[in-house]
């Protein structure tokens, strides 16, 4: 039997009267890597909150190599040796490496002197886990992989034995991806233990030695990485069967419906979000626009369905020159009309109004159909049995038109919207992240979809920073740096690291 980091026994987290984790219980192996996976929502972060000490738990024990323990607080996780990588780093832009570790974790009041203890235990640290971060750099100058070197740096200053990595490939390039892998088998080596809280089953498979499985606040399997599929692992999260290929045929493109030509956008600051994006998309093919998050993807959606106006260059579609496109009404209206439906990147803010019932959500910016109007009015009838209609399309559960959207799951509330969107007949979509936190079983539903919107002669774009997703479903990819176009091919033809070499910016 291998000596034990970490025991869970019978766990139990209430919020009011939601179960959040219920009868908990599993060991992690000391240096092992261990995957936490499941569905948005099976209480995979709120066991990791637990563990370091955010939530307290209602009921169960925790034992940390063998002696039971008490975590009140983070404080008390940081000093019995567990770090936490936050998705989102927790550091400061404008003060140097160095700097950001020591910070909260000085010695005493001379901070000169913790900064020159800091630096040499520093150097030890990088030169035991090849993590080469440069302690005098700012680190809003440091690429998103650095940074997060700079996160990891600052757990193992400050003695982790276990670290605990929420989504930590989220915003990383496929070769900052390998590097995060090559530095936490580094980790494993020293004997150190990690727990890997993520939704790709590929990198689970490729970097864990043993997997948790979470569905609806419960373990439901406790395997050996190497003795299980992606496939099995999916079922598993799910509780079905799940369909993990997607039947692509040859694309049959038609007329060009969209030609964006030396697109360019500068903000209030004069820094430039958008320069000289040029490309085509038609009939019949799905565009895929790949990128790390925050190089441009969001503002040319938003310019696309109208939601923000260009400061240069020309958006034809049709023949129509939509940058000069006069109407009375705001431009994404009038963009509707022509036929350009939008699925946005942020369903809460910008799809739905989450304190609305279904029914009403399923008409927002469709309102004025004729369909759904009688008189001065609205037909409510018209509008439920509308909604209803979209709820069986779509398998959107529970079956409740008259259920707050807020209360729907992220996979359902992007079922509502992509309903709305598709129902219109649109020859062009425009679609911004369509499975961001959504289940795998939901992923699988959304695809086919879109693949059947291809297949009936529709124009897609498709922004998606799931680097699986742009390859699964592409059939021509862009790629985007810093706001720019750093290179363009067929879907057929692209690897992950061709891709995520453009995605760098390489050319």
């Amino acid at each position: 039997m291998a000596e034990l980091a970490i025991e869970l026994t019978g766990v139990n987290k209430y919020f009011g009267e939601v179960h959040a984790n219920k009868n908990i219980s599993f060991a992690v192996a000391k240096g092992s890597i261990h995957g936490i996976i499941g569905e948005n929502g099976a209480g995979k972060s709120t066991l990791m909150s637990i563990l370091y000490g955010y939530y307290q738990a209602d009921s169960g024990s925790i034992r940390l190599n063998g002696q039971e323990v008490r975590i009140r607080n983070s404080h008390d996780a940081i000093a019995r040796g567990i770090g936490m990588v936050h998705q989102h780093f927790m550091l400061v832009d404008t003060f140097t490496v160095l700097e950001n570790i020591v910070l909260g974790a000085e010695q005493g009041l001379a901070l000169k002197q913790s900064l020159l203890a800091a630096r040499a235990h520093l150097a030890t640290l990088n030169r035991d886990y090849g993590l080469q971060v440069d302690p005098d750099a700012i680190v809003g100058e440091l690429g998103v992989g650095e940074q997060q070197r700079v996160e990891i740096l600052k757990a193992l200053y400050r003695g982790a034995d276990v670290l605990i990595l929420d989504e930590p490939t989220a915003v990383l390039t496929p070769q900052e991806a390998d590097d995060l892998f090559r530095i936490l088998g580094l980790l494993k080596a020293q004997g150190k233990t990690v727990l890997l809280i993520t939704h790709k089953l590929r990198e689970v498979l490729d970097i864990t030695d043993a997997v948790t499985v979470m569905r609806a606040g419960e373990i439901v399997g406790n395997v050996v990485t190497a003795e299980v599929g992606k496939e099995d692992l999916a079922d598993l999260m799910v509780g079905r069967k799940v369909n993990l290929q997607l039947d692509k045929t040859q694309a049959t493109p038609g007329k060009t419906v969209l030609q964006v030509s030396n697109l360019s956008l500068t903000d209030a600051r004069g820094v430039k979000l958008l320069d000289d994006v040029s490309f085509e998309l038609r009939e019949g093919e799905i565009v895929g626009i790949a990128g790390v998050s925050g190089n441009g993807q969001s503002e040319l959606l938003e310019i696309l369905s109208g939601m923000r106006e260009a400061s240069a260059g020309s958006v034809r579609y049709n023949g129509t020159e939509l940058t000069t496109l006069q109407a009375r009404e705001p431009k994404a209206a009038a963009y509707r009309r022509l036929g350009i439906a939008h699925v946005p990147e942020d369903r809460s803010r910008e799809g739905l109004v989450k304190d609305f019932s279904t029914f009403e959500n399923a008409i927002l910016g469709y309102h004025d159909d004729p369909a759904i109007q009688r008189g001065l009015l609205f037909n409510r009838k018209a509008i439920i049995e509308r909604c209803r209609r979209f709820i069986s399309e779509f398998d959107v559960r529970p079956a409740n038109a008259f259920r707050r959207s807020g209360l729907f799951s992220g996979g359902n509330q992007q079922k509502v919207i992509l309903a709305r969107e598709i129902d219109s007949d649109p020859q062009l979509m425009l679609i911004g992240q369509p499975t961001r936190g959504v289940d795998i079983g939901a992923i699988e539903f959304i695809h086919k979809r879109l693949m059947a919107l291809r297949n009936a002669g529709k124009a897609l774009l498709l922004v998606s920073v799931e680097l699986d997703e742009i390859l699964a479903l592409s059939d021509r990819i862009i790629v985007m740096n810093a706001g720019r176009v750093s290179g363009e091919l067929p879907a057929a033809q692209a690897t992950a690291t061709e891709l995520g070499l453009l995605m760098g910016g390489h050319k």
